[in-house]
């Protein structure tokens, strides 16, 4: 694919505005978490905390929903945005958690610092704890069918994200129901896709002793796209001392053109404790597929669709999980724009517009870089179903 100068991008005015700021404040959150990552793998950090549903939240997931928000109500006035996020303040209101607040507000003070390297603005004065905590706090909005709503994901795949591999920065804007702009920050994503296979820190480590070229090596990536335009585009990210700068150039990406089930590579979630692997296998077998599946964390799943990496992404939960919208909306845009088709496991496109989750998912979600592949998938779902587990 050829390359594409930032701003030509830009010169459609839909969304215009929060496409531009939605780009670049993922590109600084990325930056955030690839020092928290490095951070987090290299000591023995405590500042991991268990949520009360059990889930992990750290400082990067904090941190990063308190940039964003802070960044969006700078931009377009805090009365005005509404922000539909996975964190709040509960975390860090608890007594054992003063460390960890310390450590947010003095993280996202350290990344508002370097936003004027983006293009964005930095504070008059450091953030204290309460400008902090009302950052995170402002993050309550509960979406629906109506108006304007940003929806984020600060660290998708927050497992992940601990232990040293895959995860995602997602933030979409969803306008009466329709996710309009999707972006996700892929901070780990390695230029080479068959590099997903293996554990991030392995990559690096292998990567250091390769003398391959700057593009097959670890870099990082931020996909965006805006409902409409039949077009994806990747930009590599900014980060630590490279000699990049903002804008720098994107280029437009599509999925793969596989169509033959044999030769197609499918993903699916990592963790088990909310998918279930051997209703995906068993559907796997039914159509034709031999490869391996490549399990990986977050949304990354969706941009190696819509970067032609991977063909097919398919998620059916346990009984009782419901998928919430930040898990799905910006990386569903992205892969539709590219090329791809998303719709849950009978066809139906996802709906965004019922508020915190997809209600009235149908069974699971099934996302495609073509018709043919997703019509043998939901062919096949319809198949099996009544002798499933699920």
């Amino acid at each position: 694919m050829g390359c594409f100068d930032f701003r030509s991008i830009m010169e459609d005015e839909r969304y215009s505005q929060e496409f531009d700021v939605a780009i670049r404040v993922v590109h600084l959150a990325c930056s955030l978490c690839r020092r928290v990552q490095e951070g987090l793998v290299s000591s023995s950090s405590d500042q991991v905390k268990s949520k009360d549903d059990d889930s992990l939240v750290t400082v990067a997931d904090l941190s990063v929903q308190a940039t964003v928000s802070w960044t969006l109500s700078e931009f377009f006035g805090g009365q005005n945005v509404s922000i539909v996020a996975e964190e709040d303040v509960r975390t860090l209101s608890k007594a054992d958690s003063a460390d960890l607040l310390e450590a947010v507000v003095c993280t996202v003070n350290q990344c508002l610092a370097e936003a004027p390297k983006f293009g964005l603005k930095s504070p008059d004065k450091a953030l204290g704890p309460p400008q902090v905590l009302a950052a995170i706090s402002r993050c309550s909005s509960t979406g629906g069918p109506k108006g304007r709503h940003w929806v984020l994901d600060p660290v998708d795949g927050t497992l992940g994200f601990v232990r040293g591999d895959q995860y995602a920065v997602a933030l979409a804007l969803i306008e009466d129901g329709q996710v309009a702009i999707g972006v996700l920050g892929c901070p780990n994503y390695p230029m080479k896709k068959e590099w997903l296979n293996y554990h991030h820190q392995h990559y690096q480590t292998m990567s250091k002793m390769s003398s391959s070229t700057l593009d097959s090596r670890e870099e990082g990536c931020v996909i965006y796209s805006r409902r409409g335009s039949g077009e994806t585009w990747m930009q590599p990210l900014i980060y630590g001392d490279k000699k990049l700068e903002w804008p720098n150039f994107a280029r437009a990406i599509r999925v793969s053109s596989i169509n033959d089930p044999a030769l197609a590579t499918f993903c699916e979630p990592m963790e088990k404790s909310n998918s279930n692997h051997s209703f995906t296998s068993g559907l796997a077998e039914s159509i034709g597929l031999r490869k391996k599946p490549l399990r990986v964390y977050s949304m990354v799943k969706y941009a190696a669709i819509a970067r032609g990496d991977a063909e097919i992404f398919m998620k059916f939960a346990r009984a009782g999980y419901k998928e919430k919208i930040w898990d799905h909306a910006a990386g569903v845009l992205i892969v539709q724009e590219a090329g791809g088709v998303v719709t849950d496991a009978g066809g139906h496109p996802l709906d965004f517009s019922k508020g915190l989750f997809l209600e009235g998912l149908d069974r699971g979600i099934v996302a495609c870089s073509g018709a043919a592949l997703h019509e043998k998938i939901i062919g096949a779902v319809y198949a099996s179903w009544d002798s499933s587990n699920l």
